[in-house]
């Protein structure tokens, strides 16, 4: 397998413009694989498809996608065409996550659309754009969403890749049947292979076929001491949304402590089938989040990639 590590902003809405630049331009700058921006329409982080436009502008090298962008909120045509156009604009370093959201936000709401289906309509919706993002011609009738014309243009050769993004049974599910990898959140090493395993008997049964290194994982980082409140604080909050026989596990679910603690951490997920990472730096400020990426550049990232 191929490891790669990339980065998601965490308190990116609580960076000027200025310092979100000198952040992006340290990670372009120190072999930071990727950046990854999450889908918070109600809440204090940057929009992501706006970001992934910029993302093309600034950079050369970083590859940048989404984690995850709730498909039900989004046109699926729409979506295809902006998708395409960053493609195009950043020469194939485009790769965006899908999900279907929580039902508890209170996003479905502000957005005139309901939770209940959402599964159904993702399905369609991620189903129709990627035939837009691929073919020339597109006919879909599908329970939500209907369509026939051509495809979106212009668009590279190589279609968009386009990943699943969850941690339920009907995300792997999904994942085998539409997705071209997987994306899960916050989830012990072990969940995490048993989500691979999972996936991969669905392939089977499906006849489809996902590349071995693309399977991922996101997760909190902290680099420093075990004692860090900042941490003790995050794990707290993990640990009371776990169900109480788990709790146990949600120390796993950090990379946190020396540099060779957060390598061991990284490695666990490794030996269970999955290559590529987004780690959301707990920082509380600027200096704090250039700190923690360069010593995650400088000590970490050479070790397991």
């Amino acid at each position: 397998m191929t490891v790669r590590v990339g980065l998601g902003p965490g308190l990116g809405a609580d960076l000027s413009a200025d310092e979100l630049w000198q952040w992006i331009d340290l990670c372009e700058a120190h072999g930071i694989d990727s950046l990854w921006f999450s889908d918070q329409l109600l809440g204090h982080s940057l929009e992501p498809v706006a970001m992934l436009a910029a993302m093309a502008a600034r950079t050369t090298r970083m590859r940048f996608g989404t984690s995850a962008i709730v498909a039900p909120f989004r046109d699926p045509v729409v979506l295809a065409k902006q998708f395409a156009t960053i493609d195009v604009l950043s020469k194939g370093r485009l790769f965006p996550v899908l999900g279907v959201g929580n039902a508890s936000d209170a996003w479905w709401a502000a957005t005139g659309t309901s939770p209940e289906g959402r599964g159904g309509r993702s399905d369609e919706a991620i189903t129709l754009l990627k035939l837009l993002l691929e073919k020339d011609e597109v006919s879909f009738s599908g329970t939500h969403y209907r369509y026939d014309g051509p495809g979106v243009q212009p668009r590279r050769d190589r279609p968009v890749p386009v990943w699943i993004g969850g941690n339920t049974p009907a995300a792997f599910r999904r994942t085998a049947r539409i997705g071209d990898g997987w994306l899960g959140s916050m989830t012990s090493p072990q969940a995490a292979g048993r989500a691979r395993k999972a996936i991969e008997t669905a392939l089977a049964e499906t006849g489809r076929n996902i590349d071995g290194d693309h399977y991922g994982m996101t997760l909190m980082l902290r680099l420093g001491p075990a004692d860090d409140p900042q941490v003790q604080k995050a794990m707290a909050r993990m640990a009371a949304r776990m169900p109480e026989e788990t709790r146990a596990s949600a120390k796993h679910m950090f990379v946190t402590g020396t540099a060779s603690e957060a390598v061991a951490s990284l490695r666990r997920y490794v030996d269970e089938g999955m290559s590529k990472f987004v780690l959301i730096p707990m920082a509380g400020n600027a200096a704090d989040l250039i700190d923690q990426t360069e010593r995650l550049a400088a000590e970490v990232v050479p070790v397991v990639e």
